[in-house]
This record gives C-alpha cells, structure tokens and sequence, in this order.
C-alpha cells in the first residue's frame, strides 16, 4: 500500500538523518573544543599572515568543508521527509472524503495523522507526525534547522540562559527556517530586549526547549553568541 510504504521511507530517512546528526555534533565538538579554532575561526595567524601552527590547518579545513556537505545532505533529507509527509498527509485527506469517518476512533474524522494547520501551504515548517499502533506506531518531529551558534562568550546572556557552543537552531521566538533570517534574528532579539525568548535547540539529536532573554550587559550584542545560518 502507498501509505505503508510512505511510512517506511519516513521512517528510513529519519534514520538517515540522525546518522547525519551525529557525525555534525561530532565534528562541531572537535572544533569547538579549548584551543580550537571553532567553526569560523581565522586559520591564519593576524600577526605573522601564516598559517596557525598551533592547530592542524588541512584537518580544520576538511572537517569544516565534511560539515558543509553534511549539512547540504541533512537539508535534502529533511526535504523528502517534508515531500513524504505531504504525501502521506493527502492520501489520508482523499481517503476520508471517499469514506465515512471511522467511529470510537478517538479523532472525529477517524485520521491517525496529526499535522500542524499550515503543513499543505508550508512544508518547511515544523511537523509533528503520529502513526496508529496498527502502521508504525512512531511519533516523529520533523524541523528544520536553520542556525548553528559557532561562537559565545563566558559570562554572556546566552550562556547564563543555557545556550551552548555547537546548538543547532529550530526557533527562535517567532523565527522559523526561511528567508533574510539575520534581519528577522536581529529584529526579534531587539523587540524582545529584556523578555524571556522561547527557543528550540537541537543538541547532540536532542530536541531542547529553553528561554533567552536579550539584554545589555558588560560585552557586546544583546546575547553574546553569533548564529551562523546554515
């Protein structure tokens, strides 16, 4: 059946995509560690206009040029995961108009399939999947990262607030995936000076909910980190 093997693929792909997951939070870690050059850190010294010769330059280089790739291929994957669950999600719609709503089912319309109510119009955003114990019996968040934080600053809002060097970025207040998100990260930080933020982070394949509150203190910006879009 086309919605069994829908399900499947879903499911093969987020598979796919927590391998892909794990190897960036590995690569994050390395080069986020004490002593290394982080994610955009100068590879050459200001001073002398050579190479650093305390870090490994070529390794630096191949392991971001991995990142960027690993990020190219996380965003296809998050992709068809999106394409799949439009699939699955109209197949169930033409199904039910072709039928009559199951009883005692639990949903008035008798669907397995809890979807955000902008899902058709806006595939990008973040969805939340439920099959019945009869089909999968899986929940899946499906999101899309959109920023990584590649530098923080000790002592710093973002810090005391709980973010962390290497947090992948799924929401930040009312930011979601898109376009022209500095202006939109820099506005939203700015209009909510001094108000707790929600924000959604992915750490290490985890899903982490957190409030930051942008205010003035002793460094620059009103949190301290920098967002790097991916």
């Amino acid at each position: 059946m086309l919605g069994t093997n829908v399900k499947a693929e879903i499911t093969s792909l987020m598979d796919k995509r927590s391998a892909l997951e794990s190897e960036m939070n590995s690569i994050i870690a390395r080069l986020s560690q004490p002593g290394a050059p982080g994610l955009s850190g100068n590879l050459v010294d200001s001073e002398v206009g050579f190479p650093r010769s305390d870090i490994d330059v070529p390794l630096v280089r191949a392991e971001r040029r991995r990142l960027a790739e690993l990020r190219n291929d996380y965003t296809d994957i998050t992709d068809k995961i999106n394409q799949n669950i439009q699939i699955l999600h109209s197949a169930r719609l033409a199904g039910n108009n072709r039928s009559p709503p199951l009883k005692n089912s639990g949903n008035d319309d008798g669907s397995d399939i809890q979807t955000s109510s902008t899902v058709a119009s806006t595939p990008s955003q973040n969805v939340l999947l439920s099959l019945s114990p009869n089909s999968m019996d899986v929940d899946v968040m499906v999101s899309r990262t959109f920023a990584v934080v590649d530098e923080i600053t000790d002592a710093s809002p973002a810090v005391e607030d709980g973010l962390q060097l290497g947090d992948q970025i799924l929401k930040f207040g009312n930011v979601e995936a898109g376009d022209n998100l500095h202006e939109r990260l820099a506005s939203e930080a700015q209009s909510s000076m001094g108000q707790t933020v929600p924000v959604v982070i992915m750490r290490q394949g985890t899903v982490i909910n957190l409030t930051v509150t942008p205010r003035t203190w002793q460094g620059r910006g009103l949190l301290g980190c920098h967002f790097r879009i991916l």
